[in-house]
Formats: C-alpha cells, structure tokens, sequence
C-alpha cells in the first residue's frame, strides 16, 4: 500500500480518532450515540488508569483508520483482546489497511499472551463480515447483546 504508516496511537492521535469515531457511528445509524468527550478519551487512553490501546493508519501523515482494543478476561478462556472498534475511511476502503491493522493487532495479541481475539459487527455490514471470513473469524449468532447504561454524576 502506498505510503501507510501503521503505528501506535499517541495521545495527539485522539481527536482524530474521535472524528473517525464520529464516522462510524453516522456509517452504523447511530450518529447521536457518540457522547464521550475529547477529556474523557484522552485520559482513558493515556492518562494514569490506561484502558485502551489503539493503532492507527496514516496516509500522508492524515490517520485514516485505527482499531481500537482493550483487555477483557473471560472465565473461561482468560484474558483477550477485545476489539472495540475498526474504522478505515470510506474513501480508502478495500485497499489492505484493516488487513495491515489486523497484521498489527495479531502481533500484539501473542506479545501479551492473550489467547484471542474477540468483536463484534452488525449483522448487515456485509463488507465487513465478508472481510471477517477472510481472516477465518467464527461468528456466533447464539449470544445477544446487552448493556445497561449508568449515570457516573
């Protein structure tokens, strides 16, 4: 690919990442559920009580696309990764950067021991499922989602 740059995500990469964020929520009909603010993200991702990790993909030093992990344990299985989120830009889709991102996050797995890795997609974003099965993902139509949202003030 032309001149992509995988990295780790800085704290400078946050607001960007956020706009990208923004992006995919409009992309999955949900564009009003993005509410966590730039403060929040940053301390989240680089402050004192660390909870995520991210790489990015830049094109021309513009980040176009990141996925987004953080560590979950499972009773069973032990501690994973969990893919929260993976955006490439509209307009670069189809070019190899979910695959180089996913090259990344591979590495990262076995680097800290964990013994997979785990997300979630819509059922109708065929793209994205069709790009799943490429990397031989299992999908898992028994389990339903749920969260229940509490109020922190």
């Amino acid at each position: 690919m032309e001149n992509i740059l995988i990295r780790r995500a800085v704290k400078e990469d946050c607001s960007r990442i956020l706009e990208l964020v923004r992006e995919l929520a409009v992309f999955e009909k949900a564009p009003d559920e993005v509410t966590v603010s730039l403060k929040h993200f940053e301390e989240s991702g680089f402050g004192e009580a660390q909870v995520w990790w991210a790489f990015v993909a830049e094109l021309n030093e513009v980040v176009q696309a990141f996925a987004l992990y953080y560590i979950r344990f499972s009773t069973w299985k032990g501690q994973r990764m969990y893919l929260e989120d993976l955006l490439v830009t509209e307009e670069l889709r189809g070019r190899g950067i979910g695959s180089l991102l996913f090259d990344e996050l591979f590495k990262e797995a076995k680097k800290k021991k964990l013994n997979g890795i785990v997300w979630q997609v819509l059922e109708w974003n065929e793209p994205a499922i069709k790009f799943y099965k490429k990397l031989n993902a299992s999908f898992d139509a028994e389990w339903v989602n749920c969260s229940v949202s509490v109020p922190i003030s």
